[in-house]
Order: structure tokens, then sequence, then C-alpha cells
């Protein structure tokens, strides 16, 4: 079975390739709006197969993996920054928290489909004005849920723990994505 990834992450990619999964990356263009009413928990989950779902071609012998990853903090969805001065409000936001990472994962096949939710829940330390702007400046927030990548600069001097997945974080728990790839078939070794 060929495994095609629906996501623009280099570190979805990143993870598929260090546990050998070889895949086909596509190009999937989805609005990202969800509804007002949904449980904030399920988000990621509900983009996810989303993003799935606008994937129209063929599944013959194909799995199409799609993911969301979305931040939340005292119940509110903190999403990718809309600029740098927004990546520094965002981090302001979490420096000294805990805040909850989740991930959505879709897997689709022509006869099967698989979605889940991984939680993790990331503890910050208190940040300075000064480790922020560094960040900004140095790193790029923008394409990060929460403006933050868990394993860059900011997460080995930011984050005191986890409780959960570390990949999770990056945007892929690959654990579960390899054990659900396993169900629908896949071989890899």
């Amino acid at each position: 079975m060929e495994v095609l990834l629906g996501s623009k992450s280099p570190r979805r990619a990143e993870l598929l390739k260090a546990v050998g999964i070889k895949f086909t990356l596509i190009s999937l263009d989805v609005n990202e709006d969800y509804p007002e009413t949904i449980n904030l928990e399920d988000v990621a989950e509900y983009l996810a197969c989303k993003k799935s779902e606008g994937y129209t071609q063929s599944l013959h012998n194909k799995i199409l993996l799609t993911a969301d990853t979305t931040v939340l903090l005292n119940g509110e969805i903190i999403n990718k920054p809309k600029s740098l001065s927004d990546a520094a409000d965002m981090l302001k936001k979490i420096s000294g928290k805990m805040h909850t990472v989740l991930t959505g994962v879709c897997l689709r096949s022509e006869t099967t489909k698989i979605a889940f939710t991984d939680k993790t829940n990331v503890y910050f330390k208190t940040l300075t004005d000064e480790q922020i702007n560094f960040y900004v400046q140095n790193y790029s927030p923008l394409d990060k849920a929460g403006a933050y990548g868990i394993q860059e600069w900011i997460g080995y001097i930011g984050v005191e723990k986890i409780d959960g997945d570390f990949y999770n974080v990056m945007g892929l728990p690959i654990n579960r994505v390899y054990e659900a790839l396993l169900k629908m078939n896949c071989k890899f070794i």
C-alpha cells in the first residue's frame, strides 16, 4: 500500500521518514473552518478528517494520512501566528503555564478510515521577553500552532516537562500512526 501524506508540515514528513515509512507528499487546500459548537478538544481530529475528505481521487492501494495540531490554553485555541508580533504575544500567553497540544489524525483507504486525537500537556517555565524575542527573530514560529517548535531552541530552554507523547507536540503521534498503518495492512520492514 502506498502512503500519501496530505500535509505541508516538514516535521510530519521527517517523523514518517525516521520510522521508515515511504510516502508521497500531496498538496491539499482545504478551508480550516470548524463549527462554533464543536468541543475544542475535537477540533484537530475534525480538521484532519476534513482535510482527508478534501482528497477526491482514488485511494485504490493507497492510504491517505492527514493531520492537524491545535494548542489549547485556558479554554481557547491558539492557532498559528499571523505575524512575528502575534507569535511573541502567543509565547507570552503560554509562558509559565501548562497548555494542551492536540493532534488529530485521519488515515483513510478505499475501505477503511481510522481517526483519533492524541493529547499532550506541555508545561512551560516563565520566559523572559528577551528569550521570546530571540526565538521569534531566529526561528520560524509562523508555521507552528502555538508559535513554537518543541524540537527547537525554545523547547530546549522553555519546556519544564510534558505529560504525553513528545512527537505529538511536534505534530504527529508517530507511534500511534505506525500502529494504525499496520492495522491497515501497511508493511514497512
